[in-house]
């Protein structure tokens, strides 16, 4: 399906890899080609995606670059972006392809659903995963990550903030990549709920994450932050299971998460009927190829008054993927962060004609330049004033293993 897909300037493809976790949404869906887009940096974007959700009563599909945060508070970024996608690009589909375990469902403003059908079961297949001689250099050294990360905790200590997601940038000039073998390769590693298969002209988003920022479905909004990050023991199921039971226990991990989920519930109480925000399910341990994690769920009833686009803005940045307070960290995070992040802790997904939608949280991803060259992948995670300098450049590892496997 992405083969075809993929012949497209745009396409978008959505995979959960039949993971059923709280809130499932569509098994998978393919978008290919645009009949209609919007694209944007921050300044009015938000306002001008109402104004073309409005005129265009179908399906969208797209993407929120960490960027808009200079929109939502009055920031500013002077990093340089080397990937380059807009903070904003929406597009309706001239093909969409849904597909769930039982069907496919085909619509189409240029094909047949049965031409499509055709080419689709002819179209190259991929079993192996690819390996491609890629060596990658870190922004920080060793050592500068933890005189950062000790920086930061002496913000903590003053009280400039109480949680900063850091984040660092591994990269690669001059390389050549087929992205759509590489996105193959990497969902054999490391498939994951929130995959995500991006082409914008020519740059791409290969994504394997695991956490969704945000969902709505008739009025109720969900949003399932993660923090919390725990190595697996696949040589032994009792060294697992400890392994997850280590997870939850652990003080650390809980202080991050819980924050977090107190800066979801502010964010949704601004869009959400009085009374009905709710923590559905707190410190849940679910289990990934490459790593335990602890997510919490958040859910409330979004506003009548309100449209899609204002439960976005109201949300974004996700706080998993900033801290608290959140303007205060997105300063600091401009200040000792050597990377733009671009795309990555932003948000790829789709919206449904009624105005329904569910984002991901672009982590665990590679993004890729076909015109200049650059590959890019970052990493990240929170800290606190409890986090160990040691430890944190040790998980930020851990969390590209999946990555580091394909090179």
């Amino acid at each position: 399906m992405l083969s075809w897909g993929n012949r497209f300037n745009i396409c978008c493809l959505l995979d959960n890899h039949n993971y059923h976790l709280q809130h499932g949404s569509v098994e998978c869906v393919l978008a290919a080609g645009s009949l209609k887009s919007i694209q944007l940096n921050a300044g009015n974007a938000f306002s001008s995606l109402k104004s073309f959700a409005q005129e265009n009563n179908d399906w969208l599909f797209g993407h929120f670059s960490y960027g808009l945060k200079n929109e939502v508070e009055n920031l500013s970024t002077v990093k340089e972006d080397h990937v380059q996608f807009p903070d904003l690009f929406f597009f309706v589909p001239e093909t969409i392809i849904l597909l769930d375990e039982k069907s496919v469902s085909i619509s189409s403003e240029k094909f047949s659903a049965q031409e499509i059908f055709d080419q689709l079961q002819s179209t190259k297949q991929f079993d192996s995963a690819a390996k491609n001689p890629v060596t990658f250099q870190q922004r920080f050294s060793h050592d500068e990550y933890i005189q950062t990360i000790n920086k930061l905790k002496a913000h903590i200590l003053k009280g400039d903030c109480y949680e900063i997601n850091f984040c660092q940038e591994f990269f690669a000039d001059n390389i050549s990549i087929d992205p759509e073998l590489t996105y193959h390769s990497l969902s054999a590693v490391s498939p994951n709920p929130f995959a995500a298969y991006y082409k914008l002209d020519d740059k791409f988003l290969l994504c394997a994450s695991p956490e969704r920022y945000l969902k709505k479905e008739n009025q109720q909004l969900i949003s399932q932050p993660i923090k919390g990050t725990w190595q697996r023991n696949h040589e032994s199921e009792a060294g697992d299971e400890s392994y997850k039971q280590a997870l939850y226990n652990s003080q650390k991990d809980r202080a991050e998460n819980v924050m977090v989920v107190d800066l979801v519930r502010n964010d949704l109480s601004k869009i959400c009927e009085e009374g009905t925000v709710k923590v559905d399910e707190l410190f849940g341990i679910y289990t990934f190829p490459q790593v335990h994690q602890m997510i919490s769920t958040i859910s409330g009833t979004m506003r009548s008054d309100l449209h899609w686009v204002d439960a976005i803005k109201a949300t974004f940045p996700m706080g998993s993927m900033t801290g608290a307070p959140k303007k205060r960290v997105m300063e600091l995070i401009d200040q000792y962060e050597k990377t733009n992040r671009g795309i990555y802790s932003g948000a790829v997904g789709y919206v449904k004609p009624n105005g329904d939608f569910d984002f991901n949280v672009v982590i665990r991803s590679l993004m890729y330049n076909e015109s200049n060259r650059y590959l890019s992948y970052q990493v990240g995670g929170g800290i606190t004033f409890y986090s160990d300098p040691e430890l944190e450049y040790e998980e930020c590892l851990l969390k590209a293993q999946g990555i580091k496997r394909l090179f």
